[in-house]
């Protein structure tokens, strides 16, 4: 990894941590760049091509997602690994969604972490083995439904049955639309989808959209 690195990290001691690691796989020190702040991050990749990324989600002026996201619409093949101490399912996923390449916890020892870099380097996708099961787990879940919506009646764990418009809306939800998305689509006010979904997360006992849709598929909603 002989090229450009972009590091956002707000925690000096980790930012240090990050620059002995990417040394030990061959970065030069003065081809490292070190961002505290999305704002830092997004100028230092104006001015530089870079050849990878290494994020943190937890930044002091926003979300490390929404930096993968820029970064990943405006060089959709960049190399970009979070490095993070979340383990928040719903982070995760939305990290892989927003352009992210591999995700790996910040627990993990410096050797792991080197070898992780030397994957992402070439092409691979690095992930950490408990994200690893994670995702396993999700895809197991899937797996035992096949796709499409059960006909209305259909109960999850509370009893209550989702009616079909509830059904509709979860399917496109699960499917990565936003509320604004799904209010175009069905031709509904973003009002009535919020409170649509407020009902869906009241009856599947989530508090997330991640959360909702693996419930969905937990209990076989979608078939």
């Amino acid at each position: 990894m002989s090229q450009e690195v972009l590091v956002v990290e707000d925690e000096p001691p980790m930012q240090a941590r990050l620059l002995r690691i990417l040394g030990s796989v061959g970065c030069a020190e003065h081809s490292v760049f070190c961002a505290a702040t999305i704002a830092q991050a997004k100028t230092l990749a104006s001015e530089h091509t870079f050849a990878a990324a290494l994020i943190d989600l937890g930044l002091p002026d926003g979300n490390g997602i929404d930096l993968i996201g820029w970064l990943h619409s405006n060089n959709p093949t960049l190399p970009i690994l979070v490095v993070s101490a979340w383990s928040i399912e719903e982070k995760i996923v939305d990290a892989l969604r927003a352009g992210a390449s591999g995700y790996l916890l910040k627990e993990r020892d410096d050797l792991e972490i080197a070898m992780s870099l030397r994957t992402l380097s070439k092409g691979g996708v690095p992930i950490d083995p408990f994200i690893a099961r994670q995702i396993l787990g999700l895809l197991n879940e899937a797996t035992k439904c096949s796709s499409g919506l059960l006909p209305g009646g259909a109960k999850p764990a509370t009893g209550a049955p989702l009616s079909n418009r509830e059904q509709s809306i979860l399917l496109h939800v699960a499917q990565g639309m936003s509320n604004r998305k799904i209010a175009d689509a069905l031709g509904l006010s973003r009002w009535t989808i919020d409170t649509h979904i407020r009902h869906i997360y009241s009856k599947l006992s989530v508090n997330s959209r991640t959360q909702a849709v693996r419930a969905a598929h937990l209990h076989c909603l979608f078939r």
